[in-house]
């Protein structure tokens, strides 16, 4: 019996157990399809991504190489047209120079040799190079048609650059020249200024080479041969040689001014009464402007009166008790007398 019941549970547990493997098995399947799709679904997404990418790095590239010629275009025209201008401007100066008279050469040349210096100053060696290179272009033009020419032809252009070649030979003697002039004014000019340095020391006393310098020469606000150090600096030192003793009196002087004429403007001012309508030690027909001294001087008289008036009634008003007190007093006496006589008359 016991045997039965067990075999029956078993059978019953195999078959939940089968129910349940089952199952987990149709679950494991389902994931497994799951994670296929997504799989799929990633590396096709990769794949698009890859491909955008791809678009994007071709459009940007076009993009850039677009705005690189652009911007090459831009500086291509920008070069033309500056070239076009220097070469314009150098015709001009050429014509310009050609036009000038000889009379007014040697100034015309010391003075744009100036200002060619002033305006080569602030200038690169790479500006400076590519305006030689323009100069030149203009200056020296191309030989063309030279093939077609014939014998007579190629003879007068030899001849022509021949010319041309003993012309600037000629400038270019003459430049070297006016630059050796140049040169020789200089050197006396700096040696005129050095003799006028050196008399300029002589007479403040100081060294012959002392203003020949690069720098001026600092001055001598102590003797070199002092025995103790001074441990001020050179700027105090110099501001007391240069008369900083008397500026600091004078401004100690006027600190010291200012503070007594403060204390004196804010004393008490007395002032003296006045003798007939004026002030002692004003100027007559002077007008006073201080109305509150007669103000006062008029309460004070307006007070004196009013106190003698009071003093005045008090006194009348003593002396008519006075003479009340005495009438009644008299009074008194009359009506004595009359009762002694009365008295007196009785007893007779």
């Amino acid at each position: 019996m016991f045997k039965k019941r067990q075999e029956q549970n078993m059978s019953e547990l195999d078959d939940t157990l089968s129910e349940f493997i089952e199952e987990w098995r149709i679950m494991r399947k389902k994931e497994e399809d799951d994670l296929a799709r997504l799989k799929a679904k990633q590396a096709k997404r990769k794949v698009v991504r890859a491909e955008e990418e791809q678009k994007m790095k071709e459009q940007k590239k076009l993009e850039d190489e677009r705005r690189a010629k652009e911007e090459s275009d831009t500086k291509k025209r920008e070069e033309e047209e500056r070239l076009r201008r220097l070469e314009e401007m150098e015709k001009k100066r050429q014509e310009s120079s050609k036009k000038a008279g000889e009379k007014n050469k040697r100034d015309g040349d010391n003075l744009s040799s100036i200002h060619a210096a002033r305006g080569e100053k602030g200038k690169t060696k790479e500006q400076l190079a590519e305006e030689k290179k323009i100069a030149l272009m203009v200056r020296v033009a191309p030989l063309t048609g030279l093939e077609n020419m014939q014998l007579t032809g190629l003879c007068s252009k030899a001849e022509e650059l021949w010319k041309k070649i003993v012309r600037l030979e000629t400038e270019k003697y003459d430049m070297e020249q006016r630059r050796a002039r140049q040169d020789y004014d200089v050197r006396e000019l700096k040696e005129r200024q050095k003799i006028q340095l050196r008399q300029k020391a002589l007479k403040k006393g100081l060294d012959i080479e002392a203003l020949t310098g690069k720098h001026p020469p600092k001055i001598q606000v102590s003797s070199k041969f002092e025995r103790r150090a001074d441990s001020r600096s050179y700027d105090d030192k110099k501001n007391l040689f240069e008369g900083g003793w008397g500026i600091m009196r004078t401004e100690e002087e006027e600190r010291y001014w200012k503070l007594k004429y403060e204390d004196f403007s804010t004393r008490t001012k007395a002032k003296l009464p006045k003798w007939f309508g004026e002030r002692p030690g004003g100027k007559p027909g002077q007008y006073d402007d201080d109305d509150s001294d007669e103000d006062e001087d008029r309460d004070e008289d307006e007070d004196y009166e009013d106190g003698n008036k009071t003093d005045s009634e008090g006194e009348s008003e003593e002396e008519e008790e006075d003479e009340e007190s005495e009438e009644e007093s008299e009074e008194e006496s009359e009506e004595e007398s009359e009762d002694e006589e009365e008295e007196e008359e009785e007893e007779e």
